[in-house]
């Protein structure tokens, strides 16, 4: 079973696959600026269509320029909220502009109290919503002095009527979901993951230990980078289900955004760094009693190609229902081999050390530490696989 595992786990892939990929994500590309400025000329034509008649001399501008700031949010969530802020602001400013205009007139003394009162009296406030009820009441200044009713009513109204139809229009119209680009993130991921296990192994049994050991380390620890970018991906994917319509049309709200198979390589990444960690001191001691011996290293090397196998299967999607079975197995079923391989090497290391028949007896902690590292990778994905 281990050897067929290994085999699994060092198929080369296809140099198609990496193509196919790269020019799926160039035509969802495409496809997505072409529905992105579709709704966002759907919003203007239709927040002018509303404004114009009832706006002062037909020129909705602020309307309009308020519904392309909330068509053009990533997400129903962000073009609500957004929204709000972007709302309140905009009162919170015509008010200042109101309340100055009343007390000091159009004048230099009162563009300077509502600089001064918007940053002291918002300092909960980002910047841009300090910056915008600043912007707002000095533009509103002017009009408020002469007409102080109408100059308040009429942009307030427009500014609602500009959020509300951003957000229809990005609600009712293909609403943005980013479960894919979460999905290639995550698997991105544990490709990096699989590979440097798979790497480490190789180095091992082609005793490389000590060139190597430090590039894997710095590979190791490049691996939160990518960490970043999927846990960014993963939590604008489920962002982007939150109040989304096509998840209540088609049910979707069920579907993973992979935020548990985050979670698992997250920790599953921990795992590798202190295994490469570990090796890279090890690679280093002086204390020649300390150094790793061969028969161990033969054996850990094994492990990490299967623990690679077992990181890649881990992602791998299930195959549709009803679809028969096809070489090589099912990614569920590499991920099972691979973990029953790994910890049935686990139990045999563990006998032999137990046991004080393995050479090198002087790095007992070293292999402790290595093995320890594995049986909690493996743990975390069977863990998960199970459930």
């Amino acid at each position: 079973m281990q050897d067929s595992t290994i085999r699994l786990g060092r198929t080369p892939v296809p140099a198609a696959g990496p193509l196919r990929r790269l020019a799926g994500r160039l035509n969802t590309k495409r496809a997505g600026h072409m529905v992105h400025g579709a709704k966002t000329l759907i919003a203007a034509m239709l927040t002018w269509s509303i404004v114009a008649p009832w706006s002062p001399e037909g020129r909705p501008y602020l309307a309009v320029t308020t519904a392309l700031l909330m068509v053009n949010a990533s997400t129903v969530y962000q073009s609500v909220t957004k929204a709000a802020q972007n709302v309140a602001a905009r009162v919170a400013g015509l008010i200042l502009a109101l309340a100055t205009a009343r007390l000091l007139g159009p004048t230099a003394g009162a563009v300077a109290a509502i600089a001064v009162l918007a940053v002291i009296a918002g300092p909960r406030r980002t910047a841009d919503d300090r910056l915008q009820v600043a912007s707002t009441a000095v533009i509103a200044l002017a009009a408020t002095a002469t007409d102080p009713m109408g100059s308040f009513l009429s942009p307030a109204l427009q500014t609602l009527t500009g959020a509300a139809v951003g957000i229809a229009v990005n609600a009712l119209v293909l609403p943005p979901l980013y479960l894919n680009e979460s999905d290639s993130a995550v698997r991105d991921l544990a490709r990096s993951i699989g590979t440097l296990l798979h790497d480490m192994g190789t180095g091992l049994s082609g005793r490389q230990l000590t060139p190597k050991a430090h590039t894997w380390l710095h590979q190791a620890r490049s691996l939160d980078k990518r960490l970043t970018r999927a846990e960014e991906q993963v939590q604008q994917a489920d962002e982007s289900l939150r109040w989304n319509t096509r998840c209540v049309a088609h049910k979707r709200r069920k579907e993973t955004t992979f935020d548990d198979t985050f979670r698992v390589l997250r920790g599953v990444s921990i795992q590798v760094r202190g295994i490469a960690r570990t090796l890279a001191d090890n690679a280093h001691d002086n204390h020649s009693e300390h150094h790793l011996g061969h028969q161990f290293l033969d054996q850990y090397a094994e492990t990490l190609h299967l623990a690679g196998a077992a990181v890649q299967a881990f992602t791998e999607p299930r195959p549709a229902g009803g679809q028969p079975d096809t070489s090589p197995p099912p990614p569920r079923e590499r991920l099972r081999a691979a973990i029953d391989g790994t910890l049935a090497w686990h139990d045999t290391m563990t006998d032999t050390i137990a046991r004080g028949t393995l050479t090198k007896p002087g790095a007992w902690h070293v292999y402790g530490s290595l093995i320890t590292d594995a049986e909690r990778l493996l743990a975390d994905l069977d863990r998960t696989n199970t459930h």
